[in-house]
């Protein structure tokens, strides 16, 4: 009975997590798209978008690398999708850490010389460095760890550098109740609020981290789980031969057909003899 519970399970995660993900970066990615489109309209300068106007770059790189790594990023955290796309998730993997390193060094740079909005103050703009310093760095040891062919670490900066991306999301979140029952914060409202924002997201993401550790160790513990890993690798040694060639000037070569063939008579003798 377990196993259809944990099938039906993994299919939920599937649609699931990307679905949340995406409505989680849709608010931030629509009001993005609007500063673009007031920048590209040349809409009238204000007191709240007159920095904007006065460096347009950052900003547009800004939401140029956030929306692509927040929705499409998304559909990295997706164990069937990602399974059954893996040139897919190598692929959009690449675009992702870049765009998520412009994003952040965008981020930073805005934080740093940007004139602060209203309601910001000296604790937002501390929050904005500390964790655009720290989306820089997960990114940074992801990619490392990829490289290093460290996937286990690989996955768990990159989920660490996706949450904090996603912040901007989680502080739509704090924010609404705060609006809904106060009104507009104060700038210690604000810093506490968009803190939350990101802590939520850390937390979160550590939570997942440890949960993923802990599936792996079981699984590794498990010997059925061994001998069932070891039976799909011999199946698809059997199923997914490579042309090779023999002989000192390798002029003989077998086909991957006619080594199929051949694996597939020896196949019992191999399942056989590893158990």
């Amino acid at each position: 009975m377990k196993a259809p519970v944990a099938s039906t399970r993994t299919r939920l995660a599937d649609w699931l997590i990307p679905t949340l993900l995406v409505l989680l970066s849709l608010v931030p990615a629509i009001a993005g798209t609007a500063r673009l489109a007031q920048l590209a309209s040349g809409a009238k300068v204000t007191a709240e978008n007159a920095r904007f106007f006065a460096q347009p770059m950052p900003v547009i790189l800004h939401v140029i690398a956030v929306i692509p790594f927040s929705i499409l990023g998304a559909f990295q955290f997706s164990p069937g999708f990602r399974r059954r796309h893996r040139p897919w998730h190598r692929a959009a993997g690449r675009v992702l850490g870049i765009c998520g390193l412009v994003a952040a060094l965008s981020g930073l740079w805005m934080a740093r010389f940007y004139a602060w909005p209203a309601g910001d103050g000296y604790g937002v703009y501390v929050e904005r460095l500390v964790f655009g310093t720290a989306m820089v760095v997960s990114i940074v040891l992801g990619i490392r760890a990829a490289v290093r062919r460290d996937l286990k670490a690989h996955g768990a900066w990159m989920i660490r550098g996706y949450a904090i991306g996603m912040g901007a999301g989680t502080q739509v979140l704090t924010h609404l109740p705060w609006f809904i029952l106060v009104g507009k914060p104060g700038e210690s409202a604000r810093t506490v609020l968009m803190g939350a924002g990101w802590m939520v997201n850390v937390i979160v993401a550590e939570w997942i981290i440890r949960r993923l550790r802990s599936a792996a160790a079981g699984r590794n513990a498990d010997p059925y789980m061994d001998r069932r890993r070891d039976l799909q690798v011999l199946w698809r040694k059997v199923m997914r031969p490579r042309a090779r060639s023999y002989g000192d000037n390798a002029t003989v070569t077998r086909s991957p057909a006619r080594m199929r063939m051949r694996n597939l008579r020896i196949l019992p003798a191999a399942v056989a003899s590893s158990r």
